[in-house]
């Protein structure tokens, strides 16, 4: 799958997988540029020769290959893509340095405290463990309502006027806060109890960065669905990344 719609950025190719938040938050990166490039497919459950050349270290999407050259984790290839690409298109991370540095801190804090909270409640093995990564999540959910407070001062998104780095790293999730509230009766983002957050989904969902980039609901669904049906020799890195 190739993706010839946009400006082209000389040879780059992706390794994939569709539902992966971090495939997703860099698709979407790509897309803010105007980049174009191949995107390639990939199976995680038996993992092909260029992924494992490509990441031989933690053999993992994404990976963005350059020229030949691969580039490996999902927050470093945005930082690449922003940096090599400064001139075209919007910058993804702040300008300011503190603001960047504060993106930062809340992006790493989104992959490390809120999405291992949300994957537990699908690999949980009990229901007593199941409300706990809930109440987990939710926490999560209360401290980047705050942060989206301080970080937006006002305005439509996490970088202000428009999205950003911490808006595409938060807002490559949402696809899997979907597919909780229909498998599991879920709701992540509540409006009662994160209105900020609530409304930001909503314009966020309506930019052309995310309708062109996140997949639909239920192709996540049937992918847990399967990862489900393999449980015993799967792990979650295989429904990540």
């Amino acid at each position: 799958m190739e993706n010839k719609t946009m400006a082209r950025a000389g040879s780059l190719k992706l390794l994939g997988l569709t539902v992966s938040p971090f495939v997703v938050r860099v698709r979407m990166a790509l897309q803010l540029k105007g980049l174009g490039y191949e995107y390639i497919e990939q199976d995680l459950f038996i993992k092909g020769d260029l992924l494992l050349m490509s990441n031989p270290v933690h053999k993992k999407v994404p990976v963005l290959i350059h020229d030949g050259k691969p580039i490996c984790e999902s927050l470093a290839i945005m930082q690449y893509i922003d940096e090599v690409w400064a001139a075209t298109g919007p910058s993804i991370l702040p300008a300011d340095p503190y603001e960047r540095a504060d993106a930062r801190f809340w992006a790493a804090y989104a992959d490390s405290k809120l999405l291992p909270a949300w994957v537990g409640i699908m690999w949980a093995a009990t229901e007593e463990e199941r409300v706990e990564k809930v109440e987990d999540t939710l926490k999560a959910i209360g401290h980047l309502e705050e942060a989206f407070g301080k970080c937006s001062n006002g305005k439509p998104f996490f970088a202000g006027d428009s999205v950003g780095y911490l808006d595409l790293v938060l807002g490559s999730q949402l696809l899997w806060f979907e597919a909780l509230q229909k498998m599991f009766g879920v709701v992540v983002i509540e409006e009662g109890k994160a209105p900020l957050l609530a409304a930001w989904v909503k314009r966020f969902g309506e930019t052309d960065t995310a309708k062109e980039v996140v997949p639909d609901v239920d192709t996540a669904v049937e992918y847990l669905k399967k990862l489900q049906s393999h449980r015993a020799g799967a792990t979650v890195a295989q429904l990540l990344s």
